[in-house]
């Protein structure tokens, strides 16, 4: 079986490959990356967006496969945090036919950062990159940003993961989601 991942970050990839050891139907797959267009912003703001981004980029790689996983971060509003938004993760899991969706905990990024955001248009790598709180340039393909404020107690893998696994929920119950 071929499941393809519509990314090259290896982060991403790596925490398909990593949670799909644990599900029998899926542990003998092989994972393939391919580079597709999220066909957002390249930073998305809301939860309608984040969702697009992830299932763009899941059916635009399903080719030649049984599965195709879209991960996408993106921000979201949250009434009463310090700054109005918070950060997920969504995985999208598309069969050539149906969408299966999850998302990861949330969380916020530090003030600063998120003005960067909305106010330069920055990315999450640039605008933390740019207030100094880190000199990775690309702290999304290793650590991320979760890594570094919880000083590593969670990562950025280990937060792709929570997306992945409740995205994988509908595939390992489909008799709990019929139409």
């Amino acid at each position: 079986m071929r499941i393809n991942v519509g990314s090259k970050n290896q982060v991403k990839v790596d925490a398909v490959r990593e949670i799909i050891k644990d599900y029998d139907f899926l542990s003998e797959a092989e994972v393939f990356s391919l580079e597709v267009p999220s066909g957002v912003y390249k930073q998305p703001t809301s939860m309608d967006e984040t969702i697009q981004g992830a299932k763009n980029r899941a059916k635009s790689a399903f080719q030649n496969c049984k599965y195709s996983f879209g991960i996408e971060s993106g921000l979201i509003k949250v009434p009463h945090s310090k700054t109005g938004y918070m950060n997920i993760c969504a995985c999208a899991i598309y069969d050539g036919k149906n969408y299966h969706l999850g998302i990861s905990s949330a969380f916020e990024y530090p003030t600063n950062v998120t003005k960067l955001v909305f106010s330069e248009g920055l990315e999450i790598d640039e605008a933390i990159y740019k207030t100094g709180l880190t000199k990775d340039k690309r702290i999304g393909r290793s650590g991320g940003v979760i890594g570094y404020l919880t000083k590593g107690r969670l990562t950025r893998k280990e937060y792709i993961k929570q997306a992945i696994i409740t995205a994988l929920i509908h595939l390992e119950n489909p008799e709990l989601f019929k139409q």
